[in-house]
């Protein structure tokens, strides 16, 4: 019945709650009355009205007086509340009583038809007595139940203030369990503190154990124990916990607030004090040691289970397998099967789960597909979460065909794929280059019911952008927006450095202004590509302009901003406003990045200043920032030009030192350098040994330079010594074939350093696997010398296989050239 309906009913006269019916005629007729009247209500029937209306007729009943039994008995709110319209519409209606509309409210409530309760309440002249305490709790407890926490609350003040019902216990105990679930804490608070004060004095009970363990899990859901342990306190007494139930609440308050301590020192007052642990204790304490990685103290909690005559449920074994897998132990999934069941508990689809998210994680892929199929085996209906790990890792891997098959696997088994499993199909497709199957994927999806989010569109807009395919990124962007999904951070900001990146800033800058247009701000990413739009092309007055907009919205520029602009100006060869930026950047206290760092030395260098480009590099350091690769390379680049080789050699050993991988522009720098000034470094070396301050690099190419080698070849076998005497074989080995495709062929140096490279690894058992030997007899000599200047240059108590193997290799080739000469000298 619609709200207009019951608006319009209005109590004649409203009577106060009846002790009893009258008393004709006898209760087993009435009852019969009360049964005939519903099957009239049930039947449909067209001329139902007639029919009720003769039946009470014959029984001399007036339908006021069973009302409230009708409306206890119908089970249906809308035959009761039609029931209601007709006893209260009749030409001659008749007044229902307080028990008829607290019947009425309760079956109301039963069925949570919320707009008609509110309606009949609104139609009541809500005097004291009208409503009934029980029909006052049904609806509080039906606002609460269905979530509508403001309506239960709403109905609580009305119901003590209008109808002058103060709801019981019961009631106010189902409004205190949603207010405390939906972190409503503070109202959950103040409904309690009333119950008490109406509870002290009184001979009804206004607050019970149940209330206070209630607002206790508020407490510790906020990590309040102290003040939870007071709450009690204050009920109860000084050190005094009443029951089980509120141990466990404070010791699961503790461990899920990371004090798994004091969740202990309870747990061990609560044995004290005679209590027996339950299996909640232990399941709070064994999540709290789970969380800390503390298994030794899991398995001490697993045993007394175990003495106490608990056994351990598969909750507790997943989550333990969990934390395992978090915490990055070893987990033998079979084992683990085989030990849950030996301890009597049967692992279910959740455990097979957990242990196929392990494996993933772990890269153990084979062994997540056994588990799906082992699950399966054991009459285990797999869910979406047991797909999906394996479609993640699959996408990872590139193999889609699997992640597809996979995914048709499970939609067949009955489970909707969801956004993560989406998702993660679309970034894989993307990573892969196939934005047209990813693109595919995404109609797919919506087809199926599951909307994309931000991310999903953010990854294929920037895969389209990746693709040159600028105009079906903006029109993905415009779909997103008429699909009413907001833009995130980064996919406005994905777009405009798609058309930056393919020399697009007109269009660009349109989609920038586009963004403020329809009404969505921009963020510090989204002015930080466009700045850096402006400063690649060379705009440095667009750029600061684009700056000086920003704070005027509150948006404060951040490191990257800043060093943007420096980079900028520094390539437009204006030193001077980059310095004047970098001043600014301290000035508003944002902290310099290596990055800023990096393109100041940059500044100093373009301007000849290698003097305020090393103050510079020293500055960074004192600051706690590590250079990277291009920092060193800048300067050593700088250094090579002017001359300055030794410093060049020494910056390059620095690198090394420091574990930072030198790129090809490294390389370039130091073989241009070296080659172009040998004789300025060969005279660097002399003056270095006298000043004792030998360099590994400068002293390799002095002594390749002396030996005949080209200046060229020399500065690449030196750079080759330097980073295979600092550990980095695989860098060496890159570099070694990057030499070989430009006509530097490896020769006996290089085959020297490299042998001392992959032996100082611990490989020297595998050399052979890792390269190969082509040199005959004399350059076999000559990488014996090297090796041996090499062994000087290990660090103290570090030893090499190197030289041995070469001098094995040199006699070996000596005896097979001697076997030769003999056979030879035989034949004649």
């Amino acid at each position: 019945m619609s709200k207009s309906v019951l608006s319009r009913i209005k109590p004649r006269h409203i009577t106060k709650l009846k002790p009893s019916l009258p008393l004709y005629p006898s209760s087993t007729n009435i009852n019969k009355i009360v049964n005939q009247v519903c099957d009239i209500l049930r039947t449909r029937h067209i001329q139902w009205e007639q029919t009720l209306e003769t039946k009470l007729s014959e029984c001399e009943v007036v339908p006021s007086d069973i009302a409230h039994l009708v409306f206890d008995k119908i089970q249906d709110s809308e035959l009761g509340l039609k029931f209601f319209y007709w006893v209260t519409d009749r030409p001659y209606g008749c007044s229902l009583d307080a028990s008829a509309y607290s019947s009425l409210l309760k079956l109301l409530a039963r069925f949570r038809v919320f707009a008609e309760i509110e309606s009949l309440l609104e139609s009541l002249n809500c005097e004291e007595g009208l409503v009934s305490c029980d029909a006052v709790d049904c609806v509080i407890r039906a606002y609460s139940y269905s979530g509508l926490v403001d309506k239960a609350l709403e109905f609580y003040t009305f119901a003590i203030e209008k109808c002058g019902v103060v709801p019981s216990v019961v009631g106010c105990n189902a409004m205190l369990d949603v207010l405390v679930r939906v972190g409503r804490f503070d109202v959950a608070r103040r409904i309690y503190d009333e119950m008490v004060e109406r509870d002290n004095g009184s001979e009804d009970s206004f607050v019970d154990n149940y209330s206070t363990c209630i607002v206790l899990r508020g407490l510790c859901k906020e990590g309040k124990m102290e003040e939870g342990r007071k709450l009690i306190e204050d009920r109860w007494g000084q050190d005094c916990v009443p029951n089980v139930v509120f141990y466990n609440t404070l010791i699961d308050g503790y461990c899920r607030n990371g004090n798994v301590s004091g969740g202990y020192l309870l747990f061990k007052d609560l044995k004290r004090k005679g209590f027996l642990p339950t299996m909640e204790t232990y399941g709070a304490l064994v999540n709290g040691f789970c969380k800390k990685g503390d298994f030794v103290s899991v398995d001490k909690m697993l045993k007394d289970m175990k003495l106490n005559g608990l056994s351990v449920n598969v909750q507790v074994h997943n989550n333990i397998i969990d934390a395992q897998y978090k915490h990055g132990c070893p987990v033998k999934a079979a084992d683990t099967l085989r030990k849950i069941m030996e301890s009597g508990c049967e692992p279910n689809i959740v455990t097979y789960n957990t242990l196929i998210a392990g494996s993933c994680s772990t890269g153990n892929v084979g062994e997540a597909e056994q588990l799906l199929e082992l699950g399966t085996k054991r009459g285990l209906i797999p869910n979406k979460y047991s797909y999906t790990s394996l479609i993640h890792v699959y996408c990872q891997q590139g193999n889609f065909d699997k992640a597809s098959h996979l995914l048709f696997q499970m939609t067949e088994g009955g489970h909707k794929a969801d956004l993560s499993t989406y998702g993660a199909l679309v970034h894989g497709f993307v990573v892969a280059g196939e934005v047209d199957v990813a693109l595919s994927i995404l109609g797919k999806m919506m087809e199926n019911g599951v909307s994309p989010d931000a991310a999903v569109y953010n990854v294929l807009i920037s895969g389209l952008c990746k693709k040159g395919r600028l105009r079906s990124a903006t029109d993905l962007l415009s779909e997103m927006l008429d699909r009413n999904i907001l833009p995130d951070a980064f996919v406005y900001a994905t777009v405009i450095d798609g058309f930056i990146r393919n020399s697009a800033l007109d269009e660009a800058k349109k989609l920038f202004e586009q963004k403020i247009e329809r009404g969505i701000d921009h963020d510090i990413v989204g002015y930080n590509v466009m700045i850096k739009g402006y400063c690649r092309f060379g705009k440095m007055d667009d750029a600061v302009s684009c700056i000086n907009r920003m704070i005027q919205e509150h948006i404060f520029p951040d490191d990257f901003t800043f060093s943007t602009i420096i980079d900028g100006y520094v390539k437009q060869h204006n030193f001077k406003a980059a310095l004047g930026i970098f001043s600014q950047m301290l000035k508003r206290n944002c902290r310099p990045n290596v990055v800023t760092y990096t393109c100041l030395i940059n500044g100093f260098c373009r301007n000849g200043d290698s003097i305020g480009a090393e103050n510079l590099f020293r500055q960074m350091q004192l600051h706690g920032l590590m250079p990277n690769v291009v920092t060193y390379s800048i300067l050593i680049g700088s250094f090579c030009k002017e001359g300055k080789l030794s410093k060049a050699a020494s910056l390059f050993e620095q690198m090394l030192v420091k574990k930072c991988n030198p790129n090809d522009v490294t390389f370039h720098y130091l073989v241009n350098g070296f080659s172009n000034n040998a004789i300025s470094a060969i005279s660097e070396v002399q003056h270095e040994s006298q000043e004792q301050n030998k360099s590994l690099f400068l002293d390799f190419f002095k002594r390749s330079m002396s030996d005949g080698w080209s200046p060229q070849i020399a500065a690449y076998n030196s750079i080759l010594i330097c980073l295979c005497l600092y550990g980095m074989l695989k860098t060496a080995l890159q570099m070694n074939d990057k030499m070989a495709s430009k006509g530097c062929l490896s020769d006996s140096v290089t085959f020297a350093a490299l042998l001392h490279c992959i032996c100082l690894e611990g490989k020297s058992s595998e050399w052979e696997s890792i390269m190969s030997c082509s040199l005959n007899g004399p350059d076999l000599n000559v990488a014996l010398k090297y090796s041996l200047m090499l062994d000087q240059y290990l660090p103290h108590g570090v030893s090499s296989n190197a030289s041995a193997i070469l001098h094995s290799l040199v006699e070996d080739y000596r005896s097979h050239n001697q076997e030769v000469t003999d056979l030879e000298a035989s034949a004649t």
